[in-house]
């Protein structure tokens, strides 16, 4: 991209990387202003990057936190999901053949949905996603998905993203969604329990072992799996 590029805070592994999680922030959907350092929506993913990495990187995982060049989607453009395509490329050139998951939250769940298609990506974790209806389900097929949403959002919605689960259900390996009860789009209230559920998927997708957290989702078959309450 040039001068323009995003920017990237990166959290490395200890000695040999083996993995690397990639994080995207959330935004609007207009706005082509530059995401600063301070804006909000980019420092509510600074503390899960670091759960993660202090999760992971004893086991060779990385975690890279994409700051976006614009706040918003911007359609026709979809500014946020090139950015998240040039951050998976830079991934693949540091680390060539390595798994990805990948984290987002509202518009970066959105943009993580979308660019589950890279080879690289074994896995997505939605964090309050920004799904509005007739969004795409094919990006996650064959990987597996987490959703998790606040009942009391109100800036994004919940009906949509489980409108959104039950369709990818039909493409991904497996799929489960939890409900967080009074819990609205910031992730302020309940911070520990969105933190718990990001940080298990992740160990479970790239380790096989997500601690216990998932309280044995992926077993669930029927429509209760994508309304799990916590």
């Amino acid at each position: 991209m040039g001068e323009a590029d995003p920017a990237v805070s990166v959290w490395p592994a200890r000695g040999r990387t083996r993995a690397v999680v990639l994080v995207l922030h959330g935004g609007a959907e207009r706005g082509t202003g530059r995401v600063p350092p301070w804006k909000l929506a980019y420092l509510r993913m600074v503390p899960i990057a670091r759960a993660l990495h202090r999760a992971g990187h004893k086991d060779g995982v990385e975690v890279r936190l994409v700051r976006n060049r614009r706040y918003g989607w911007n359609a026709p453009a979809e500014d946020p999901i090139e950015d998240a395509r040039w951050a998976l490329d830079r991934i693949h050139a540091d680390h060539p053949g390595l798994p990805v998951v990948l984290v987002g939250h509202s518009m970066g769940g959105r943009v993580a949905l979308r660019v589950a298609d890279d080879p690289a990506v074994r896995g997505v974790c939605a964090l309050a996603p920004w799904t509005p209806r007739g969004e795409p389900v094919d990006a996650v097929s064959g990987r597996s998905v987490l959703i998790v949403h606040g009942t009391r959002d109100r800036m994004t919605s919940p009906a949509e993203s489980h409108a959104f689960a039950e369709r990818a259900a039909q493409v991904a390996a497996r799929i489960a969604r939890f409900e967080i009860a009074d819990e609205g789009h910031a992730m302020l209230r309940r911070a520990r329990v969105w933190t718990r559920l990001t940080v298990a998927f992740t160990r479970d997708v790239l380790a096989g072992d997500d601690g216990g957290a998932l309280r044995g989702a992926w077993a669930e078959t029927g429509p209760g799996r994508l309304r799990i309450p916590v």
